[in-house]
């Protein structure tokens, strides 16, 4: 697990391309840093150098990303840097910087965004149902009980499962 974790903040340099692979959804972007300092001579802030990151995202997120960005959006990325070296056009020492994406998303310091939750694929499990009273459990230390507290205790189990409502 010794992985260079990295998070970038910088602002989408192209269009992600989303592709259906056999090992699932795969979707891919550039992103733009670049370093702000002061300049103490001109009394403002200026650009420094700029580096391009290639981003690669999987899965549902390579779905959300594909979904969500656009060029030009300020972006935070967070994930598993990967630089390599080949040979192009017949030219060695090639270098680019990749990004592995854990997580993708806007950022909130720059602007406004509006959240809208992926539903969820349909699962074969099912939920248990705490509604309904459990089976009374055996008395502890011997002790008797009539079930009332077992009852009881299912109905707490009920109201501890928290409703979630998204307001888009």
């Amino acid at each position: 697990m010794n992985e260079t974790m990295v998070c970038v903040v910088g602002n989408v340099a192209t269009r992600p391309v989303y592709r259906e692979t056999v090992s699932g959804p795969s979707a891919r972007f550039r992103i733009a840093v670049t370093a702000r300092y002061w300049d103490r001579e001109k009394n403002s802030w200026a650009d420094g150098h700029t580096n391009f990151f290639t981003v690669w995202a999987n899965r549902q997120l390579a779905t959300n990303a594909a979904a969500s960005l656009s060029v030009g959006e300020p972006v935070i990325v967070q994930g598993r840097l990967k630089v390599r070296t080949e040979t192009r056009e017949g030219q060695p020492g090639w270098m680019s910087a990749d990004i592995d994406a854990v997580s993708v998303g806007h950022d909130l310091a720059r602007g406004t965004t509006a959240f809208r939750r992926t539903p969820r694929p349909e699962s074969n499990h099912s939920e248990p149902a705490w509604e309904t009273d459990p089976a009374p459990s055996p008395p502890v230390d011997g002790a008797a009980t009539d079930g009332a507290a077992d009852a009881h205790i299912g109905e707490a189990a009920g109201q501890l499962r928290p409703e979630v409502t998204m307001v888009p």
